[in-house]
């Protein structure tokens, strides 16, 4: 871990990662990460938010993205009907930040995508700063593991989809555990019993989520 926080340390002087506002950050996105919306357009949905105005343009795909949320650390970005954009500007040491960006599909069960970025888009190591917990973390922990009902309802989580949510109004990033929603009904009721009601939230702590 030291040698990590002393790799963030030398990222901030090699790479000056700087205290900036989310709307700066936003318009210097490489296109490669939301690549329905040019640089142009990410202006102008900044401007139309400033003003009070639905931020909603026709992107590339001949669809529309809607800048739903703009804050100086949070943005939420609705890029199609089916996905969205998340980002937050994280506190590291010395008035730096780092950027975590989600991307969750809806197709339909949402499954997102977590990433990191200094505040000039320079990929960082996911795994240094976030740990993902095991899909066995939402299994109830009184849940009688080897009874035949649990085996039968559970082998058909087969898949690990999750969603991931970032809070505009702290540092928090909360997990949501979404491989039984793509299950159908009747096999979701056989399953849910053995599931935790609530999802997983991490808290930043200095350079990593907690």
């Amino acid at each position: 871990m030291k040698r990590f926080l002393l790799t963030i340390l030398l990222c901030v002087f090699v790479w000056g990662m700087k205290a900036q506002q989310m709307d700066a950050i936003f318009v210097v996105m490489p296109d490669q990460y939301v690549p329905q919306l040019e640089n142009a357009w990410r202006k102008d949905l900044i401007d139309l938010y400033n003003t009070g105005k639905e931020a909603k343009l026709k992107n590339t795909m001949n669809g529309f993205s809607t800048l739903k949320k703009l804050t100086d650390d949070y943005l939420l970005l609705q890029v199609t009907d089916r996905s969205t954009v998340e980002m937050k500007l994280l506190p590291l040491v010395n008035d730096t930040y780092v950027v975590c960006m989600i991307t969750t599909v809806y197709g339909p069960v949402p499954d997102s995508q977590i990433e990191f970025f200094t505040t000039d888009w320079k990929p960082l190591e996911a795994a240094d700063l976030y740990t993902p917990v095991p899909a066995e973390w939402f299994i109830k922990d009184d849940a009688d593991k080897n009874s035949i009902s649990f085996t039968e309802a559970t082998t058909r989580l087969d898949m690990d989809l999750r969603k991931y949510s970032l809070s505009p109004d702290n540092q928090t990033l909360t997990v949501e555990y979404t491989t039984p929603q793509y299950l159908s009904q009747a096999e979701r009721k056989r399953v849910e019993p053995f599931l935790k009601n609530t999802p997983k939230v991490y808290t930043w702590e200095k350079f990593h989520f907690k």
